[in-house]
């Protein structure tokens, strides 16, 4: 049995992929400090498993307490590093807090993972890489452009640094760039946990239809969509989950043709703004408190991913639905709602 160190393991994406890495046989160690997660998703996770999992609250930009975490585990034979800060407000407002900690975090996973020779690596990016671009959808090959947030600047620095790293490391990497994962757990033991304000359009919906927000607004009416509303690629966070894992099974196979590797993780299907409400209302029974605003500063029209690389080379497979999404965000936001 392998085992794999998670950092970011009690964040949104980490925990759902710790619950899909134990599934498939995986022993898993968990990095997590807490500082943008909660600690009561060790719980749900065992609740789910039913094996505990080993989480240490380290700082990742601690090199020698992270050192120590290998010490501790010499049997580790992969890393996935999901551990950042990811709110693209913050960081424009505080750019080096950005920039210091989710690369300094980068810079000491990657020299442990050289110093204890660790042949496994696998990066959690996001399509935010690929800018304000207009190629659609979005292919592996579509040049960078410019990065409209330090956080998103983050990740192509990130990016880069891995490829450098490559050269000089034995092992192999895999770059996942996420598009918009949503939902939760079916078990609704584990789900989304917004760190304050939510920013993205799920965590908003279902926080109005408990009417913990008053009002969504919609921004934009008038863009050249289906119904003038921005595009998407929403796709579930246990999707998400398993391409990890099938990016780890990758690996072992030896499977890769390059020292690192690209993958779009999207279902490669533009939904609206409008049409997801519209699909959320449909499952929950729930009417939306909504408004049409004007369009937000920064939004793209549409960006969606071809995600043909990762269906083939992965073996990657899509199991959840949109309706699945809603559904399960809901269960997760309505548990939360009767939480003591």
């Amino acid at each position: 049995m392998q085992t794999i160190l998670v950092t970011g393991g009690c964040g949104y994406i980490g925990a759902h992929t710790i619950v899909d890495l134990q599934d498939h046989g995986f022993d898993v160690v968990s990095i997590d400090n807490f500082s943008r997660s909660d600690g009561s998703m060790l719980a749900g996770i065992e609740a789910i498993t039913g094996r505990p999992v080993k989480n240490y609250s380290v700082d990742l930009c601690d090199v020698e307490a992270t050192r120590k975490v290998f010490e501790k585990h010499p049997e580790i034979t992969g890393v996935i590093h999901f551990a950042a800060f990811k709110s693209v407000p913050e960081s424009v407002s505080k750019p080096l807090l950005y920039y210091r900690n989710n690369l300094n975090s980068l810079l000491n996973i990657l020299d442990c993972i050289r110093a204890f020779k660790i042949p496994h690596f696998v990066f959690s990016s996001s399509c935010s890489v690929y800018g304000n671009t207009a190629a659609l959808p979005v292919k592996e090959s579509t040049p960078l452009e410019e990065a409209e947030s330090p956080y998103a600047r983050s990740k192509q620095i990130g990016e880069k640094m891995i490829t450098d790293f490559s050269k000089i490391y034995d092992g192999h990497s895999v770059l996942l760039r996420y598009f918009n994962p949503v939902g939760a757990h079916r078990s609704a033991s584990i789900g989304e946990l917004p760190y304050g304000k939510p920013e993205t359009l799920v965590p908003v919906i279902t926080q109005t239809a408990v009417g913990k927000i008053k009002t969504l607004t919609v921004f934009g009416t008038d863009y050249p969509t289906r119904d003038g509303s921005c595009i998407r690629d929403y796709i579930h966070v246990m999707d998400i989950a398993n391409a990890h894992t099938k990016a780890l099974q990758y690996l072992q196979a030896q499977k890769a043709i390059d020292k690192v590797e690209i993958f779009n993780l999207g279902t490669g299907k533009g939904i609206t703004v409008l049409e997801a409400i519209k699909t959320f209302e449909n499952i929950s029974g729930q009417p939306l408190n909504y408004t049409l605003g004007p369009r937000r500063d920064g939004d793209v029209a549409a960006i969606y991913a071809d995600n043909q690389k990762a269906r083939t080379g992965l073996n990657w497979t899509l199991a959840y639905s949109l309706e699945d999404m809603m559904l399960t965000a809901w269960n997760w936001e309505k548990k939360l709602q009767n939480a003591p």
